[in-house]
């Protein structure tokens, strides 16, 4: 069965609502659907996550095993042994803006050495 879609369109638009909504019944009732909206992306602010992809690697505790911390601390920033001495016990910030993996392999190294790391 053929049918002009700009003839349908052009006789639903000349309908009004009580008349349209009595056909959207009978189409219910007809193919025993129901009229929903489909869920689509939220609008404003919150539709919008973006994922992180710069981090800070912060030293939150340098453990019972300082040397293997001031070690890693030296390899992964390229201070000398008395700022990364002064880092490993004052703790804060090692890099920032690392890529998430390079910041996770130093997490990683850091904790296999005794410290205790956040990424931010």
């Amino acid at each position: 069965m053929a049918y002009d879609k700009q003839a349908l369109i052009d006789q639903l638009g000349q309908l009004t609502i009580m008349e349209l909504a009595d056909l959207i019944d009978g189409l219910k009732d007809t193919w025993g659907v129901t009229a929903a909206v489909a869920a689509g992306p939220a609008a404003g602010p919150a539709a919008v996550v973006e994922e992180k992809t710069e981090f800070d690697v912060v030293l939150v505790d340098a453990g019972a095993s300082k040397i293997n911390v001031i070690k890693e601390i030296r390899a992964i920033t390229g201070l000398g042994l008395k700022e990364a001495k002064d880092m490993s016990e004052k703790g804060g910030v090692l890099k920032e803006g690392a890529s998430k993996d390079d910041a996770e392999k130093m997490k990683a190294q850091l904790e296999a050495a005794g410290a205790k790391v956040e990424l931010k």
